[in-house]
């Protein structure tokens, strides 16, 4: 049984050993790796976004990557990854810690939310429709996804 209240705080160097175990899997490397030193080196000294990290019962469930808005998209942020723990795919953690991430209270102010889609990630594209996200269209062979509302949730 799920713990009723995941826990997210930032990615740290002490997550990377975990973290590149789970892109040894072919399908998450194949659609958002691959992980190096250079990723890593670049997520830790970043302070335009965060990779976070969705535990329950203190074991990381997913990691997300977020880049914060800086006038270019509308004033949304950008979710640029959403990597769920392989051995435990079609449990509903995906949607469980990108709600969590997404009310983070350590997100600065913005309009609202994006995500950049690879159009052969199919099931990332059904993912964010199944999730209500408002389709935008395709641009650089990407598709734009906006989740309705406001950045952060009031909770």
């Amino acid at each position: 049984m799920r713990a009723a209240h995941p826990t997210v705080r930032e990615f740290t160097r002490a997550d990377w050993p975990w973290l590149s175990a789970w892109y040894a899997d072919e399908t998450l490397n194949e659609q958002l790796g691959p992980l190096d030193q250079e990723w890593l080196d670049h997520v830790l000294a970043d302070d335009t976004g965060v990779e976070l990290v969705v535990a329950l019962d203190g074991a990381p469930v997913a990691s997300i990557g977020c880049v914060w808005a800086d006038g270019h998209t509308e004033n949304d942020h950008t979710v640029t990854a959403l990597a769920v723990d392989p051995g435990r795919r079609r449990q509903g953690l995906a949607t469980l810690a990108l709600e969590a991430a997404l009310g983070w209270p350590g997100h600065p102010p913005a309009a609202g939310w994006r995500a950049y889609v690879d159009l052969a990630n199919l099931p990332a594209l059904a993912f964010f429709r199944r999730r209500g996200w408002l389709d935008l269209g395709v641009a650089d062979d990407m598709r734009t996804f906006r989740r309705p509302g406001p950045a952060v949730s009031q909770q």
